[in-house]
């Protein structure tokens, strides 16, 4: 794994637990990513729920990538996505980096997190 991208990657997880609370992992990153893209706050969501929010996060930060396209909102105002490319096979490592980079760049583009130079 990059290590500059696995030393920010705990930058903003530093950053992120200290407005959120210690525990984070990638997983709970993923589901705020989820939650903010829906747009309608923190609700008690259901199981099948936290799966989709999930998933509208992953296609969120691999849009940039080009693997995904935004399509719209349904009525319930969650947002869908076009598959444009399958993503190549990664091994764990790979993917892992892929994911942390594509949150890296999400926080810092979105301002969630402040850009700290590498370096």
């Amino acid at each position: 794994m990059d290590f500059d991208v696995e030393l920010r990657f705990q930058e903003v997880l530093k950053e992120l637990e200290e407005q959120f609370g210690g525990g984070m992992d990638v997983q709970a990153i993923l589901f705020l990513i989820g939650v903010n893209e829906l747009g309608i706050g923190y609700k008690d969501f259901s199981k099948s729920e936290k799966t989709d929010l999930l998933h509208v996060a992953i296609c969120t930060l691999l849009e940039p990538h080009g693997y995904y396209e935004f399509e719209g909102r349904d009525k319930e105002n969650w947002p869908h996505f076009k598959l444009l490319k399958k993503l190549p096979p990664l091994k764990d490592r790979e993917q892992q980096h892929l994911i942390k980079e594509a949150i890296i760049d999400y926080m810092e583009a979105n301002e969630y997190v402040s850009k700290k130079s590498m370096g």
